[in-house]
């Protein structure tokens, strides 16, 4: 007798043991005090009903994919310019840009008119953020916005500011919130605005009454326009100019951020010489310096057009990537 209640246990111990080791299932987004939090707030801050937003959390689901998407290692392609021009200044993307150009002619030309921004940079955005449209992302957006929001600690007060957006966002254009989709990290539409763009500069340029960056190419050209114009686009004036470098002193200009701060004559007496033409006049630029592994490095002078793309992406790579999609789809389509 003694015997068999030793046994058991035993096997009770090891039960519990193996218990402790299996991962526990993630607490529901409803029942976590942080998130009764947040919908508090929205509920005194927005007028959101406390108990239906609740019942929206306890149809959240955490996504460990997408944490591991964001914390994985960058892909080599992402660390080589070339690897990373390679994946965007393509033939079949240039093709589909004219294509995409030609479609939407009336609109483009008005957005030019109206906002100040050329077609091409227009259309080059859209085309390295989803291919003109095919590729808007499968994520629920809830989904994800809540996984970064509540799970992610590095990124948290954005993704929770994002997450309110987008409450925001489903509400006033009388969405289902469970139902929107978009990438990993919450971006919606043709032109991949997370919610907070969506609220500040999407416009209704199809005149139907919704600014509908989902299923609306005339609302996504209007939105991108106006999204770049707010952040400064300057009518008329070059993004970049493509460069070489002569000697060691342009090492202290390098990289140094992509706000436009040293006169062009300044970076030209420390062996930065255009290698396009440069424009007239006293104006400010910064040195980009585009790396591929085991290759020469590129070089670029970023202007003050070029500072307002990395409003869109905070990316040297992405800038110079639309920027030169934009200037392959104005030879294609003159």
């Amino acid at each position: 007798m003694r015997r068999a209640a030793i046994v058991g246990a035993t096997l009770a111990a090891l039960a519990f043991t193996e218990a402790l080791a299996q991962p526990r299932a993630p607490q529901p987004y409803a029942e976590r005090p942080e998130v009764r939090a947040f919908v508090s707030e929205m509920a005194q801050r927005h007028n959101f009903q406390e108990q239906r937003l609740l019942r929206v959390f306890r149809q959240v689901r955490r996504e460990d994919a997408i944490l591991q998407a964001i914390e994985a290692p960058i892909p080599e392609k992402a660390r080589s310019w070339k690897g990373y021009r390679e994946l965007f200044v393509t033939e079949r993307r240039i093709d589909a840009g004219i294509a995409f150009w030609r479609r939407h002619l009336e609109a483009l030309d008005r957005a030019r008119r109206h906002y100040g921004v050329p077609e091409e940079y227009i259309v080059a955005i859209i085309g390295v953020e989803t291919f003109f449209g095919r590729n808007t992302g499968g994520w629920r957006v809830i989904d994800a916005l809540a996984t970064l929001a509540f799970d992610y600690p590095p990124r948290e007060e954005f993704f929770r500011a994002e997450l309110e957006s987008y409450l925001l966002y489903a509400r006033k254009l009388r969405l289902d919130v469970l139902a929107v989709k978009g990438s990993y990290a919450g971006a919606i539409g043709i032109p991949q605005f997370m919610p907070s763009s969506y609220l500040k500069y999407a416009v209704d340029f199809d005149g139907d009454g919704v600014a509908d960056l989902r299923n609306s190419a005339t609302d996504a050209i209007g939105s991108v326009a106006n999204f770049l114009r707010e952040h400064g686009w300057a009518s008329g004036e070059a993004v970049q100019l493509e460069a070489r470098v002569d000697g060691d002193a342009y090492r202290r200009y390098a990289n140094d951020g992509f706000q436009p701060r040293y006169a062009l004559a300044e970076l030209e007496k420390a062996g930065i010489v255009p290698t396009s033409p440069a424009p007239a006049g006293d104006m400010l630029a910064t040195l980009v310096q585009l790396e591929t592994p085991d290759e020469p490095d590129e070089f670029r002078i970023g202007l003050h057009n070029y500072y307002v793309l990395t409003r869109y992406n905070r990316s040297a790579f992405y800038a110079s990537a639309v920027a030169d999609l934009a200037k392959a789809l104005r030879a294609a389509n003159p």
